[in-house]
C-alpha cells in the first residue's frame, strides 16, 4: 500500500506512537523515526537525563531542533514526543509538512501502558493516573485541533491500529487524487 507524504504520529505517552509507528512504516514502505530516540542518539543521554540536566525547557528546545530535521525528510513516519505539540513552532512544522495522526487512548489505558516505565520524567512523582489526567487536560485539545486523522488505540493491537491508519490514509490519499 502506498500513501504519499510524511506521517506524524501525535498523542500522549503510552498511546503507542513508537510501536504503532514501526508497524505503520513497514505497511507503507516508509522509514520510521522516533523523535525521542533521535534526541537520545544526538545527546548520548536518556530523555530522563536530558530533563534532569537541562530541565523541560532545554529538552523542548532539543525536541524542536530534532522535529525540524525529521519533518524535512521525505517518506517517513515520525513518532513525536507526547509534549511536542505544546510548541506553536512544532505544531506549524507538523501541520505543513505531512499528515498528522492523533493516537487517542483513554486514561486507564495510558496508565496501564506506562505503569512499568521508569524513564518518563513527567510521571516520576505522584500518582501516575492523576498526572496523566492532568497532562491530557491541557494537551488533548491541541492533539485534536492539529490532527488530520484521529484513531482510538485503547482496544486494538498495534498491528490492527497500524492497518486502520493505513486504510484511512489510503482513502484520504485516494480522495485527494480523484
Amino acid at each position: 500500500m502506498t500513501v504519499s507524504g510524511n506521517i506524524f504520529l501525535i498523542g500522549p505517552m503510552g498511546a503507542g506512537k513508537s510501536t504503532i509507528g514501526r508497524h505503520l512504516a513497514k505497511l507503507l514502505s516508509k522509514r520510521f523515526c522516533d523523535s525521542d530516540q533521535e534526541i537520545e542518539k544526538r545527546t548520548g543521554a536518556s530523555i530522563a537525563l536530558v530533563f534532569e540536566i537541562e530541565g523541560e525547557a532545554g529538552f523542548r528546545k532539543r525536541e524542536t531542533a530534532v522535529l525540524d530535521d525529521l519533518t524535512r525528510a521525505s517518506g517517513v513516519v515520525v513518532a513525536t514526543g507526547g509534549g511536542s505539540i505544546l510548541s506553536q513552532e512544532n505544531r506549524q512544522m507538523l501541520r505543513t509538512r505531512g499528515i498528522v495522526v492523533y493516537l487517542d487512548a483513554d486514561i486507564d489505558t495510558l496508565t496501564q501502558r506506562t505503569r512499568r516505565s521508569r524513564d518518563r520524567p513527567l510521571l516520576r512523582d505522584g500518582d501516575r493516573r492523576e498526572k496523566l489526567a492532568e497532562i491530557m487536560k491541557s494537551r488533548e485539545p491541541l492533539y485534536r485541533s492539529e490532527a488530520d486523522v484521529i484513531i482510538k488505540t485503547s482496544q486494538c493491537s498495534p498491528v490492527a491500529v497500524a492497518r486502520k491508519i493505513a486504510a484511512k490514509l489510503h482513502s484520504l490519499d485516494h480522495d485527494e487524487n480523484t
